[in-house]
């Protein structure tokens, strides 16, 4: 007699998309956590006593323990499923606001950023875990973005209500509130989350844990994880610099804008990114063998206007910020296609850990992008009173962080190409294309 299976759940279905808008959530309100000190950052310095350098490392420290949690919550992600990492994401994050919310020492201030860097370690990549796992392949680009995108609703509750809430109410009711919020979205996906749809078995990952090292290693060295790392590091960096610590102060102390005017700001760069995300999905979708020539189009978007402000004299005209913080927008989304590269040449059920690599990339490179601007920014003003000299110097460490990336992308690439080749995988060169007329490579 044979045992009755549970009915098969359609890849793609409205159960799907519940799932789907349920991890978007638990995502966005994650971004809010991890942008709160950024838009609190003058605030910070007035309460703990501390010089920029000092606040600028409870970012740094976050980010750090963001970065090096990623490869142990890719593993853990791998072992568990979305549902277990999510939740547990979650309620890190809500203590971690907690205590924020009540601490005047900078020694908790730091345990605070700790804890919640572990917590938003474990949300992104379980997140977009879910996208192959409850939808086929043809969506999964485009949701993959809109997944990233639709996060950054977080942001600008950040910078609108979040800095209202602070600037009415005072550091404790507005870091309790946040941290309130991450309950919520742990309940949500307790009720609403499951790894897999019904009667698809999830991929189950038992590891002799002596043999982890190995395993690890083998997924570092593979050359789609290191495309993915430097893609994630040259698009994203600078965008995560900005809206995570020093955008907002360099808005409001360096350009002289109001408040109204920065969260305006802020604001504009979570928009152009959710409009800019699903065409670079699509276009990911469309070209898979181009997707690296798109990135490196997208960087030179960044680091044009960035130089620009860096030499231009006096205080920057409205439409060459706008310019810069599109080009750090439309960054954010480019990061993804990073995410991309080990999806179509690694096994399934190692994708966590490597995705968890690729997050490494952005990240690592937004807190050095971080901690130097908040040196600079000492070395030239030690009495904290920042002016625009000041930001555009410091600012200008990111440049040459920009060439290190674009070398890391076009070696790392050549090395993906070669083994695609191994395997007849041929990609065209442009002039073939172009004598050929064969558009769809583009």
């Amino acid at each position: 007699m044979s045992t009755p299976t549970a009915p098969r759940t359609a890849l793609g279905g409205p159960r799907a998309y519940v799932v789907w808008i349920a991890a978007v959530m638990a995502y966005s309100i994650a971004v809010l956590q991890r942008t709160t000190m950024g838009v609190s950052g003058l605030e910070a310095t007035e309460r703990f006593g501390a010089s920029a350098t000092i606040v600028s490392t409870f970012v740094v420290l976050q980010l750090a323990v963001y970065a090096i949690c990623q490869i142990p919550a890719g593993v853990l992600l791998d072992r568990y499923g979305s549902r277990v990492t999510l939740i547990a994401g979650a309620l890190l994050m809500g203590g971690g606001q907690l205590l924020m919310a009540q601490t005047e020492t900078v020694g908790s201030a730091m345990i605070a950023r700790i804890i919640l860097g572990a917590g938003d370690a474990l949300t992104f990549s379980s997140a977009i875990r879910l996208v192959p796992a409850w939808f086929p392949p043809s969506r999964v680009p485009l949701l993959t973005q809109l997944t990233g995108i639709l996060g950054q609703v977080g942001q600008i509750a950040s910078a609108v209500p979040f800095v209202a809430l602070l600037t009415v109410a005072g550091w404790g009711t507005a870091f309790t509130s946040a941290a309130s919020l991450s309950a919520v979205a742990a309940l949500l996906v307790l009720l609403v989350v499951r790894a897999t749809p019904a009667g698809v078995p999830r991929p189950r990952v038992k590891q002799d844990l002596r043999r982890i090292p190995q395993v690890l290693v083998r997924i570092i060295r593979h050359p789609s994880t290191q495309l993915g790392f430097f893609t994630h590091f040259t698009a994203g960096f600078t965008g995560i610099a900005f809206s995570m610590m020093w955008g907002y102060p360099y808005l409001t102390a360096g350009e002289g804008l109001s408040r109204p005017a920065a969260s305006a700001v802020m604001t504009v760069l979570v928009v152009i990114a959710i409009i800019a995300g699903p065409v670079i999905g699509s276009l990911t979708q469309r070209h898979p063998l181009r997707r690296s020539t798109l990135v490196l189009v997208i960087v030179a978007s960044i680091g044009v206007p960035l130089l620009a402000l860096v030499l231009w004299p006096g205080p920057a005209p409205i439409w060459l910020l706008i310019l810069l913080v599109a080009g750090f927008s439309i960054g954010g989304p480019a990061s993804s296609v990073g995410f991309d590269f080990p999806r179509t040449d690694m096994a399934r059920h190692r994708l966590g850990t490597a995705t968890g690599v690729v997050i490494m990339g952005g990240f690592i490179g937004g807190l050095i992008s971080i901690l130097l601007i908040g040196v600079v920014l000492d070395l030239l003003r030690p009495d904290g009173n920042y002016d625009l000299e000041a930001f555009r110097l410091a600012f200008a460490v990111q440049l040459p962080m920009l060439a290190i990336g674009v070398a890391g992308m076009l070696i790392t690439r050549r090395n993906l190409r070669r083994r695609m080749a191994a395997r007849g995988q041929e990609v065209p060169l442009w002039r073939d294309v172009w004598r050929s007329g064969r558009w769809r490579q583009l």
